[in-house]
């Protein structure tokens, strides 16, 4: 063998070291085949949407005691995979009442009608138009979830998200939606100065109302505003009995849990959803085989 030869021996063994430690190279497409919802995911600087393994299974049927919200989202989302004009939609309230669990819902509710789920975090905004020009060519229809979404101050999501909304020179690609949800109806936080006529101080805002403006101009932009509200005890039982039974628990189990139910709920300071869920997995994985 000669030297030269020797020498690409080697260097392709070192090559092939190499390749084995580097990450996967980026796919330009995602595989759209692999299922219905995206993780938009960023690695040496560029972005790729990242197919979800094993996406969120839950029901409308499931979601118990937010009818109002549920028939409004289900319409809007009905008439957008039908490609008839719907809304972006903002879902706030209070927190474990079910409004990321509603968006994943409608996404189990549609997905055979063509409805694709893309979840953006907060730090991520930025890359929106990029996500829009990704899929502005497909035949699906879209919604980008933003979830638990608030900024603080000067924080460049916030522009983005504005922009992406409603503040670009290009429109809003015909088969994407914007779903966010947000503990906080106006996204941002609200200060009692904001409610100053004036301020005294050298410093203060000499138009306080178009700050308060500005404070409330992005969520004005989504078209649909759902509120959610903590549930009474009755709906919260509601709730524990619906989860309890989807886990194979008879009618008298479910009436004996009751009273813990109560007790869990005390003990998390909150009767939501979520901790209703929470209490059916705890109390039903105790519970003896039968």
């Amino acid at each position: 063998m000669t030297p030269l030869e020797q020498f690409l021996v080697r260097a392709e063994a070192l090559l092939a070291r190499v390749e084995a430690v580097l990450p996967p190279a980026i796919p330009r497409e995602p595989d759209w085949k692999r299922g219905y919802a995206f993780r938009w995911r960023k690695r040496g600087g560029s972005g790729y949407l990242q197919p979800v393994a094993h996406a969120s299974a839950i029901l409308l049927t499931d979601l118990h005691n937010i009818g109002s919200q549920k028939q409004q989202i289900e319409q809007n989302t009905r008439q957008f995979v039908q490609k008839r004009p719907a809304n972006n939609v903002l879902l706030t309230g209070a927190r474990g009442t079910g409004k990321s669990s509603l968006i994943k819902a409608c996404l189990n509710q549609f997905a055979g009608d063509g409805l694709r789920l893309i979840e953006v975090d907060k730090a991520d905004l930025a890359e929106l138009p990029d996500i829009v020009d990704l899929v502005a060519g497909r035949p699906e229809r879209f919604i980008v979830f933003c979830d638990d979404l608030s900024f603080e101050e000067g924080e460049s999501g916030y522009k983005a998200l504005k922009v992406a909304l409603d503040g670009s020179i290009s429109s809003q690609s015909d088969n994407v939606l914007i779903y966010a949800t947000s503990n906080r109806r106006h996204l941002m936080p609200e200060r009692m100065s904001d409610n100053a006529g004036y301020s005294s101080d050298d410093n203060g805002d000499l138009h306080p109302g178009e700050t308060v403006e500005e404070k409330i101009s992005l969520s004005e932009r989504f078209g649909l505003w759902l509120s959610f509200y903590p549930f009474k005890q009755d709906d919260y039982l509601d709730i524990v009995a619906h989860w309890l039974k989807s886990f194979g628990c008879n009618a008298a189990q479910i009436e004996a849990a009751r009273l813990d139910a109560l007790r869990w709920a005390l003990q998390r300071g909150s009767r939501s959803g979520r901790v209703a869920w929470q209490f059916a997995k705890d109390h039903a994985g105790k519970l003896p085989d039968a």
